[in-house]
């Protein structure tokens, strides 16, 4: 014992004298740390005239020339949050599509002003109208998809070719509900809607109305959007005939689960729209089931 004290005192003096000479280096350096950046990525802060609402939206480019038809775009709701991934996605896509025969497309996140990843205002931007009396901060999706129609593609427009016959709207909760409503309610909108966990049970399923003379709209269409629908397997619990409480209570009510399988049956079993695809993502609950839905829905929207 009293012979591993010396050692012990060298050991612990060659570990000070090795801190101290990392001391200025590391000092260095940490003055040296600059604030991420995505490559190819670009953003710009604008105020809707038809909403008055302050948006941040996101664009990401492939890095090859446009194709003679021009890119295909996504466009991504809750930008903030998904446009970093996406962008990532569609840049994955860009390095393989000599392999894969995909066209890497322009990724828009449409996001708000600020760091957070989830804004407020999304309940108001994203939500139908319910055809009941409602607070103001709802009920507001008309008018967001009006801004993004007459403001926001014609400002992308002017970034690079686009292709209007292959342009897509990602949704996810909230996010989802608003892709749903622009599907029944503007079909012609986007070719492709991509709707992950929506939020069906908002307004006592609200949304659905939007359905009623659906079929007949898209009859005379010369082309069918398609659409992919997907939510997480723990988004909806199971209840074993026991008594649920909180949050749990209210999820079981909602039944995110099976209102989106039910939805793509409906769809499925009616040949209006030209695809429906329906992902129950496993080990998924509300907020993780966004990644994988990323994942599914571009490569939907690509192949």
């Amino acid at each position: 014992m009293l012979d591993s004290l010396p050692r012990r005192h060298l050991l612990g003096a060659a570990a000070a004298t090795t801190l101290a000479s990392l001391a200025a280096p590391l000092a260095r350096a940490a003055e040296g740390w600059q604030t991420a950046t995505l490559p190819l990525a670009r953003q710009l802060d604008l105020k809707s005239t038809i909403t008055g609402q302050h948006y941040r939206i996101f664009v990401a480019m492939p890095s090859g020339a446009a194709p003679a038809a021009g890119h295909p775009v996504l466009y991504a709701l809750d930008g903030n949050a998904t446009f970093p991934t996406l962008a990532l996605m569609a840049r994955s896509a860009s390095v393989r599509s000599r392999m894969t025969g995909q066209t890497p497309p322009v990724i828009v996140g449409i996001g708000y002003a600020g760091d957070q990843p989830y804004s407020s205002a999304r309940g108001r931007d994203y939500t139908p109208p319910t055809g009941k009396a409602g607070p103001a901060t709802e009920g507001g999706a008309d008018l967001f998809l009006d801004f993004i129609e007459k403001e926001l593609k014609p400002l992308v427009a002017t970034l690079a070719p686009l292709d209007p016959a292959r342009q897509a709207l990602y949704g996810h909760s909230y996010g989802g509900l608003c892709t749903l409503h622009a599907l029944f309610t503007r079909p012609v909108m986007f070719q492709t809607y991509l709707a992950a966990s929506p939020s069906i049970w908002y307004g006592e399923r609200a949304v659905l109305a939007g359905m009623d003379g659906f079929a007949k709209r898209l009859a005379a269409l010369p082309s069918k959007p398609s659409l992919m629908l997907a939510v997480g397997e723990l988004e909806q619990p199971t209840t074993n005939g026991a008594a649920l409480e909180g949050r749990q209570a209210i999820a079981a009510r909602r039944r995110m689960v099976d209102e989106a399988r039910e939805l793509a049956e409906r769809l499925q079993a009616d040949p209006a729209l030209a695809r429906v695809r329906f992902h129950l993502l496993p080990h998924e609950n509300h907020g993780s089931a966004m990644f994988p839905a990323m994942a599914r829905g571009l490569e939907f929207f690509l192949a």
